[in-house]
């Protein structure tokens, strides 16, 4: 059986979907917090478990019977808690006698990183290194669906006013679907620490805010705003003061060149061109 957790998460769902175009809904599993947002699947015939990374004792249940289970990583935001939580499923899966663990880490993962994600990534990668049995662990290019908030912003305002960034590599949920269910049913090469699973080319918000306005035809200003500033006005129009300085520290990461990195492993693996950048902003465009 072939098990994902997270399922009702936009990455989770999307591999879940992509699967079941490939294998008997018979042959999938999911592990969710709350099983009867899976209840759609359920009615499809996957088999729908409760799990919950923060509470271990139940998790061994929820792989039972798995030959591959892939562990999308946790959206805690506390490092140690997130990391606690990774490190718990990952034991499960072995504990429950699964032939190969994958995991949703992130091009960037690393123990010094700004960005505090990338941190409980590289700690969950290092555990899986010990651990002795075949992993995954997927090297996803930066989300671009991260951009959504920002590109509607512009939209609205004509302007991308957000701190000094750098260079990231927005690659789509979709495309890094199709490689984690490649990783699931084939025998890639995709075997311990992948390599950057990324779209081909990295942009910075000035280029955003360029590709917002030709996908208009208005004139999108790309504004940059100090650290302090841009928190303070976040925080003003309703962000919560934690989320935003979390948030700060994703553009503090990117500028010092933490997300500027390509490699054509993922267009390789999922055998089509990525999706663009281009692509999301038209469909935020065509959404309004």
């Amino acid at each position: 059986m072939l098990i994902v957790t997270g399922a009702t998460g936009q990455l989770g769902s999307l591999v879940v979907e992509r699967l079941l175009e490939r294998v008997p809904a018979g042959e999938v599993g999911v592990s969710v917090r709350d099983p009867e947002r899976a209840a759609d699947l359920a009615a499809r015939g996957v088999r729908v478990r409760t799990a919950d990374f923060t509470e271990p004792d139940g998790l061994k249940e929820a792989f039972e019977g798995a030959e591959r289970v892939l562990i999308v990583s946790t959206a805690i935001r506390d490092g140690d808690t997130a990391a606690a939580a990774n490190i718990a499923a990952v034991d499960a899966a072995r504990e429950a006698g699964a032939g190969r663990i994958l995991y949703t880490s992130h091009q960037a993962a690393s123990p010094t990183s700004l960005f505090p994600p990338m941190r409980v990534h590289a700690a969950t990668e290092r555990h899986l290194e010990q651990l002795g049995v075949p992993f995954t662990a997927l090297r996803n290019g930066f989300y671009a669906a991260t951009l959504r908030s920002y590109v509607a912003t512009a939209l609205e305002t004509g302007t991308l006013a957000v701190p000094q960034d750098g260079p990231v590599s927005w690659t789509a949920h979709e495309d890094l679907a199709d490689a984690a269910v490649a990783a699931l049913t084939e025998d890639t090469p995709l075997d311990g620490i992948t390599p950057p699973l990324t779209a081909p080319r990295t942009l910075d918000f000035a280029e955003v805010a360029g590709i917002v306005g030709r996908a208009t035809g208005r004139t999108v200003t790309r504004v940059v705003m100090d650290d302090d500033a841009w928190t303070s006005a976040a925080v003003a129009d309703g962000m919560p003061h934690p989320l935003a300085e979390f948030l700060l520290t994703m553009f503090a990461a990117a500028r010092e060149g933490e997300f500027a990195v390509t490699d054509p492993a993922l267009e390789t693996t999922v055998g089509h061109p990525a999706r663009t950048v281009q692509d999301l902003v038209e469909a935020v465009v065509r959404s309004r």
